[in-house]
């Protein structure tokens, strides 16, 4: 089967530090590079250009809504979504060129992640990922945590791992942690989703064991464990800013 072309779509906003990276990793195998940029003012436009990236402004609508803009003006059938963040392994580009050589629509990576020096051997290293499809087959749904909907479920697994350099910092995991709390407990509130005291006290502990214990965070020992405390606050601060602004609101209707 002749070889079909592919257009890798990334997202950004002010990601000098990564988008080379990330276009490096690629460039070899890329038909197509289309970067979808919703207001950089640092130098990640120049860089993407630099490397031949075809790059559209579009004003931020959502993650979901953000990639599907992103697929819908690819020039090739075949697209994969990439974040400015991560990088194709070289076992990973091989497996690619396999795909593309093959008659299926749906790709399956796995992702790792780069934490504090190297690479986790035991949590955030085996994630599944539909990042790899026939425009016309899968499309992005929902909010701050999308998913992929596809038509059907026949699919390939792409050997190699996609690398993810998620982290510049402590803070700056926490700074974004907090971020995507506020953000998940806003779209909580605007669907009127009700709080309870139980969601607030116990859920956070349940992710602390899921992480530590389930998926094995403690046998990558000091990190494992700042991983598992981060997934305990985040789900902890959700639930907090969803009873202030459930608060906010009942306040508004007494006035």
């Amino acid at each position: 089967m002749q070889r079909r072309k592919i257009s890798f779509v990334i997202l950004t906003k002010n990601e000098e530090k990564n988008i080379k990276r990330a276009i490096e990793s690629i460039k070899d195998v890329a038909d197509e590079i289309l970067v979808i940029d919703s207001g950089s003012t640092d130098k990640t436009i120049d860089i993407a250009k630099s490397y031949g990236a075809n790059v559209i402004f579009n004003e931020w609508i959502g993650y979901a809504a953000q990639k599907n803009f992103g697929i819908s003006k690819a020039k090739n059938d075949i697209v994969f979504i990439l974040d400015a963040d991560e990088e194709l392994s070289d076992e990973l580009k091989n497996s690619l060129k396999d795909f593309l050589s093959s008659d299926y629509e749906i790709g399956i990576i796995t992702r790792r992640t780069f934490y504090m020096g190297d690479f986790l051997k035991h949590i955030w290293n085996d994630e599944k990922l539909i990042r790899v499809f026939k425009k016309d087959v899968c499309k992005y749904s929902g909010d701050l945590h999308e998913k992929v909907i596809c038509n059907h479920n026949k699919y390939y697994e792409l050997k190699g791992y996609l690398n993810h350099y998620s982290f510049k910092s402590l803070k700056d995991q926490f700074e974004r942690t907090l971020k995507y709390a506020q953000t998940s407990a806003d779209i909580m509130c605007k669907n009127n989703k009700p709080f309870h005291i139980y969601n607030l006290i116990l859920n956070p502990f349940w992710i602390f064991f899921k992480f530590f214990i389930l998926k094995a965070g403690y046998k990558e020992g000091i990190k494992g464990f700042i991983i598992a405390f981060s997934g305990m606050f985040y789900v902890f601060m959700k639930y907090a800013f969803l009873y202030e602004c459930q608060k906010s609101k009942e306040k508004e209707l007494w006035k």
